[in-house]
């Protein structure tokens, strides 16, 4: 193929991302929120757009479903970043990975007796690698859905997630009392597309690095 298939999440990061497409040319013909196709044509005919889950868009540019991607660096640590090219942090979509607990829950107290908390997320490897770093002993609890509720039925002491505003949290009553790292989302590229592509690729990548807002 000679075009190149870009993959993007709806809600937050396509949002985001439409200054970065404008910068380098690229407008979608149909906004993906309304549309019902999931493969979205635009303005430049060697260029498309697919409409993927967050999670998925690592995947899809690893395998080569799409030339480059744009990801969150929570995905990406989740998904290992096998085969992938990460030119570019866009600074979009930047929020938090947090431990968030009830309100009146002693964090700081279990962690100083090494008490065994159950720990609700998604980010395995990331909520496994923060306690292992910490030398706390926790036990896991994989949830794909709303991690808030897990503490207010007794399923986890505390949960790892991430945060923005913390609006969630506090409707929920709990509070956030550990950051574990600051999340933004980055540009990802297939690294066979890039050899192949690089000069319909490296334009774009160079359009999206000049259009990044500190």
């Amino acid at each position: 193929m000679t075009g190149i298939t870009l993959a993007l999440s709806k809600g937050r990061i396509f949002e985001e991302t439409l200054p970065l497409l404008a910068a380098a040319g690229i407008v979608p013909v149909e906004n993906p929120e309304s549309s019902r196709k999931l493969i979205i044509e635009t303005n430049r005919s060697e260029v498309r757009l697919v409409i993927v889950r967050a999670s998925d868009t690592p995947t899809y540019v690893q395998y080569g479903a799409a030339d480059l991607g744009i990801a969150g660096k929570d995905v990406l640590i989740e998904h290992g970043g096998a085969g992938l090219y990460q030119p570019v942090d866009l600074n979009i979509a930047k929020c938090r990975m947090s431990v968030a607990v009830p309100v009146g829950f002693d964090y700081a107290a279990a962690v100083q007796r090494g008490a065994r908390i159950r720990v609700a997320t998604k980010y395995m490897k990331i909520a496994r690698e923060h306690f292992a770093s910490k030398g706390m002993h926790v036990d896991l609890i994989k949830l794909y859905g709303s991690m808030e509720l897990a503490p207010l039925v007794g399923l986890a002491e505390a949960i790892v997630d991430l945060v923005s505003t913390g609006g969630t949290l506090r409707a929920n009553r709990l509070t956030e009392v550990e950051e574990i790292m600051q999340i933004s989302s980055r540009l990802v590229v297939n690294q066979a597309a890039l050899k192949m592509k690089r000069e319909l690729l490296q334009p774009i990548i160079e359009a999206f690095a000049g259009a990044v807002k500190p």
